[in-house]
This record gives structure tokens, sequence and C-alpha cells, in this order.
């Protein structure tokens, strides 16, 4: 099984390297990290999918709160919450099988960004069964390269995600409170 936990962490240099490096000491399999920057000039966000089948989430939740510049982590795994991949497949193509994999891409509301004299690059964005789904069928065709972002989540509607450790919502660091509540 996996886990996903979305992380909010200070924006400043270094800060990935220590979460990566915690997942390393500690000996923690990453499936998928995603770090990107959200509303808020100075916090970025971490979507760290996990294989739970050798670690417990609560485990890792407390590990990150060590790290100074963790504001807040919520376990997102079976929550109502919205997860997505972008996926860009290349796929080996001559100009008669163009129309076969814009069908295929057209069926799962991918579309073509790129074409090539031997070549098309497709990109979709959904769940990881969709994108396996899509990779599947152009399989046989010839997938040439493939790159995906990693999973980015998000709760649905004004939901908040589990938090395992106890006291962490709106914790202080350096002497000023911090709010993560979803109303901000």
């Amino acid at each position: 099984m996996q886990n996903t936990l979305i992380a909010l962490v200070e924006d400043k240099p270094g800060v990935l390297n220590r979460v990566a490096s915690l997942f390393r000491r500690r000996n923690f399999n990453i499936a998928s990290l995603n770090v990107g920057r959200t509303e808020k000039p100075d916090v970025s966000r971490m979507t760290i999918v996990m294989d739970s089948e050798t670690v417990d989430a609560r485990k890792v939740e407390a590990n990150l709160y060590k790290l100074v510049n963790v504001i807040d982590v919520q376990d997102v795994t079976n929550q109502a919450a919205i997860t997505r991949d972008l996926a860009l497949i290349k796929v080996k193509c001559s100009p008669e099988q163009r129309t076969e994999v814009a069908n295929l891409a057209s069926i799962f509301r991918a579309k073509i960004v790129d074409v090539a004299p031997d070549s098309v690059v497709v990109e979709i964005t959904g769940t990881e069964d969709k994108i396996e789904g899509l990779m599947e069928l152009l399989r046989p065709i010839g997938i040439m390269e493939m790159v995906r972002t990693g999973q980015v989540a998000m709760m649905r509607g004004s939901n908040v995600g589990v938090r395992h450790t106890p006291g962490t919502n709106g914790h202080k660091k350096n002497g000023k409170q911090l709010s993560v509540s979803s109303k901000q």
C-alpha cells in the first residue's frame, strides 16, 4: 500500500535535501516526490508518496516534524483528496499511425503536444490508473521515452488531511505562531 503525505515547508535552500536525507537515513522508500510553490511566497508544498508496507506513515510524519523547516504534515491517504500526475510519452509512429495514436489520446483526454517525422509526444494528466491505462495501449505501438512528474495532491473542499502527531496544527516555530488552517 502507498501513503500520500502533504508537507508544507519553508521555501529556503536545502529543505529538499534535508527531507530526502531523512528518508535516506531512515531507509524509507519514496515512490514519488513533487515539490512546488504555493499561494504563499515563502512556503513550498511537498507531495510525498511512499511505500507504507515497510514503514508507518505516523513514523514518517513524526520524523518530518523534527526538521526545522517543516511547517505542517498531513496524511491524505484514504481521504477525500484529488491526486494527479502528469506524463509525457514519446511514441514511435509513422505518419499512418498518427491517427491511431491521436484516437487513443482522445479517449483518455490526453493531447498530442509534439509531432516529429517518426514520433509523437502525448501529454496526459490524471490518476496513476489513467496514465497506466494509456501506456498499456501505447506499448504495442512503441513507447520510445516517458517521463512523469510524480503525484500532487490536494484535499477536496475545506477538508484537511489527518495529522497523526498531536499538537502540530498551528505549532510554533522560531517563536512565532504558524497557522496552517485551510481557511487562510
